[in-house]
Order: structure tokens, then sequence, then C-alpha cells
């Protein structure tokens, strides 16, 4: 059980980290697109969901109850899926090339997998737990 309890610790402090560091990514990205007004918009909303898929990790994992944390974890989903539309956008909109974004783009596909993964588990556990206080 201790073994358990230290490797979910150590991946969710993996995951802050690694959610921190993509927003950091997405920080200098942004800080590079070119300065129009279109591209100011692009920026600010990729800057905007970037940095909230970290802050809402580590909120989540200050939740108050299962469905304060798995609500939370929705979040970070939609953010991380709304920030893989604006990566794709300053593409689209050939403010920087796709080479350019790639690896950032494929950590954000990445990131999104693993909080719905998170959010599937999190469900099923919540579930369960009601099934044993019903019988």
């Amino acid at each position: 059980m201790l073994r358990v309890m230290q490797s979910r610790e150590n991946f969710r402090q993996q995951m802050m980290a690694r959610t921190k560091k993509f927003a950091l990514r997405v920080y200098n990205l942004c800080s590079s697109l070119p300065n129009t007004i279109e591209s100011k918009h692009i920026r600010n909303q990729l800057f905007r969901c970037a940095t909230s898929v970290a802050a809402n990790y580590r909120a989540a994992h200050r939740a108050k109850s299962d469905k304060d944390y798995l609500s939370k974890l929705k979040i970070c989903e939609e953010e991380s899926d709304e920030t893989c539309f604006w990566l794709d956008m300053c593409v689209e909109c050939r403010f920087i090339s796709l080479k350019q974004v790639a690896d950032l783009m494929r950590e954000a596909e990445e990131i999104t997998s693993i909080i719905v993964t998170s959010c599937i588990t999190k469900r099923r556990n919540i579930e369960a737990k009601k099934s044993l206080s019903n019988s």
C-alpha cells in the first residue's frame, strides 16, 4: 500500500512539473509570435489555456472532495485540448511552422490523453466507493 501511495505521489509530482514546463514552453512560443492584432488574440488565448492546464492540475490536488478533484481535472482536459486547437491555429494562420511546434503539439496531446485517462480512473473509483457504501 505504501509503495502504491509513493507511486501516486511521484506521478502527481511529475505531472505538476510536466504541466508547468509545458506552460513555460508555450510562454516562450507566445513571445516569438508576430505582434499583429490577429496574432495577439491567438497568443492570448493560447497562453491562457496552456497556463490554465498547469494551474488547474495543481489545484486539483488541493481539492476538497473526489468530485471537486474530478471537476478540476475536467477543466485541465478542456484547457489542454483547447491548447491543441490554438497551436493548430498558429500553424494554419502561418504565424509559425508546423515543424516549429510539432513537439509542443505532441506534448499537448499527450497531456490531454493522460488527463482523460485520469478522469476515467477517478470516475470509476468514485462509482466503486458508492457501490461499496450502498452494499
